[in-house]
């Protein structure tokens, strides 16, 4: 039994897949109409089935389809994705998938999520060509001097910076670039490679969970919900800093123990092949007037990459394009030779290849339940599950259907657009205001993040080549608390 290794993130998500498609075979397929916003023509597209029939763009129409959303939040492009309409479910014949869908699925999700891997790959190549100049181990090892006998600074530094960006837009798949950034600084601090991953992905975890001006979560699902983003927004702000306050003492706790006792890591035994993964002469390196050029224009890469997100509505070419630009700007400042940039942004690239390929994969899971019809299914019969529910049940219900939905639909925008115009009007139904539903829509999405293997950590981990065993080890406590804690707040929240 001790031979028997945990399988790789990458046969994790193809076995997933395979039980997918499998579900195929058992779910029925079926699927809402969808109402879409054509802003040249400034009319609605109703698609129903097979056909599709344009409507004129007035709340009336809204009204008679049973959609409580305002015309505006259309017209000014607050929803710029079909909505499902509520009440148009309808099970068509099945479509299951076969081993030849089973076996292209991972090549589509690969092309689907190509613009994430390109982002991936180039920032592997910016950071390829840092580490070869040896301005990021200079800079370590300052860091690490100046933060001696303060380390755990550094744990709340990077959770609660990565959590405003999780609360403010999203920051999420931005995170992959990181890892290889900050694990080594975690290692000089003495802490291991966990502490690292636990301060980045959960504070972005948490910062999206509890979104407060997210325009990809709560903006959008409040307005597919029918109401403004800034209801309910008290109640968010009160669970992102209780949730950041539980996760922080749970990752210093933990990263002290680590400290006083390596033995206690849940990955000590894979010290060493981690700290070879991140090794740095740091004592060689002298910070010359280059390297010092070159970790400015590595960080201005990160600064610029957020305002142009928040402020110029960028997304992942313009990203991609920064990192790039980047890359050549610190190649000419450390006056790397042409051939051997090459050769060193190709290998950086080449490292987060197999992140690249999990993200593609995980994207492939999706892409067999869209061809298989079954993603509507799964919704309109967890939308029945809450009929007759008096208030609190609602709410935890609510918050654990929307988990187990994001297995299928990891999307946050996908999610809210698909899901909102069908399960907003059940809070009318029991007595509690949208919010309710909304809230539900963020913790249950955000909780389940924590351990979804279709979403980002089976990416993050890879970075790191920590197993996906290792981080259920380290995480479950730290889930279970924030459960109990997320439940409790519906509860109440739902008769105030």
């Amino acid at each position: 039994m001790k031979n028997i290794k945990f399988p790789s993130a990458q046969t994790i998500l193809l076995i997933i897949a395979g039980l997918v498609t499998l579900l195929t075979w058992l779910v029925p397929a079926g699927k809402y109409q969808t109402l879409g916003y054509n802003k040249d023509a400034n009319q609605f597209t109703r698609v129903a089935l097979e056909k599709t029939e344009t409507l004129p763009a007035t709340q009336q129409t809204l009204e008679t389809l049973n959609i409580k959303i305002p015309l505006e939040k259309f017209t000014n492009g607050d929803i710029n994705k079909p909505i499902n309409i509520p009440n148009t479910y309808q099970e068509l014949e099945a479509q299951p998938q076969d081993f030849y869908d089973f076996v292209q699925s991972p090549i589509k999700g690969i092309i689907e999520s190509a613009d994430i891997i390109f982002l991936v790959l180039i920032i592997g190549g910016l950071i390829g060509i840092i580490n070869s100049t040896g301005a990021f181990d200079a800079g370590i090892s300052k860091l690490a001097t100046a933060l001696k006998g303060r380390e755990f600074i550094l744990i709340i530094l990077v959770t609660v910076l990565v959590a405003a960006g999780g609360t403010t837009f999203g920051f999420a798949e931005e995170t992959i670039a990181f890892y290889p950034i900050l694990i080594p600084v975690f290692l000089a601090a003495k802490y291991d490679a966990m502490v690292g991953i636990a301060s980045i992905f959960l504070g972005s975890a948490i910062g999206t969970m509890c979104s407060t001006i997210n325009p990809f979560s709560t903006i959008i699902a409040s307005d597919a919900a029918g109401i403004s983003w800034t209801t309910g927004l008290g109640g968010r702000l009160f669970m992102l800093l209780a949730c950041l306050t539980i996760a922080l003492t749970y990752i210093i706790r933990y990263g002290k123990r680590v400290q006083k006792d390596p033995t206690k890591s849940v990955i000590y035994d894979q010290q060493q092949q981690i700290a070879a993964l991140f090794s740095h002469k740091t004592e060689t390196v002298q910070f010359t007037t280059r390297l010092r050029l070159s970790l400015i224009v590595f960080a201005l890469c990160f600064i610029i990459m957020i305002y142009g997100v928040v402020a110029l509505e960028w997304w992942f070419v313009e990203m991609t394009s920064i990192f790039l630009v980047g890359s050549i700007l610190i190649g000419v400042i450390a006056k790397i030779k042409e051939t051997e940039f090459i050769d060193t942004f190709v290998k950086g690239a080449g490292d987060l290849l197999g992140v690249a390929l999990i993200i593609g994969i995980a994207r492939g899971v999706t892409v067999i339940m869209a061809d298989g019809l079954i993603s509507d299914t799964l919704l309109y019969y967890a939308s029945s599950m809450t009929e007759g529910m008096n208030k609190g049940v609602f709410a935890s219900a609510m918050t654990a259907i929307y988990g187990g939905l994001s297995f299928f639909i990891p999307s946050s925008s996908g999610m809210a657009v698909l899901t909102m115009p069908i399960m907003s009007p059940l809070a009318d139904s029991v007595g509690v205001g949208r919010e309710i539903v909304v809230n539900a829509y963020q913790y249950g999405l955000g909780l389940f993040y924590f351990i979804n293997p279709t979403g980002l950590i089976l990416a993050s981990l890879a970075v790191v080549k920590v197993g996906f065993n290792k981080w259920i080890k380290f995480v479950m406590p730290l889930f279970i608390a924030l459960i109990v804690f997320t439940l409790v707040v519906m509860t109440v929240s739902s008769f105030l």
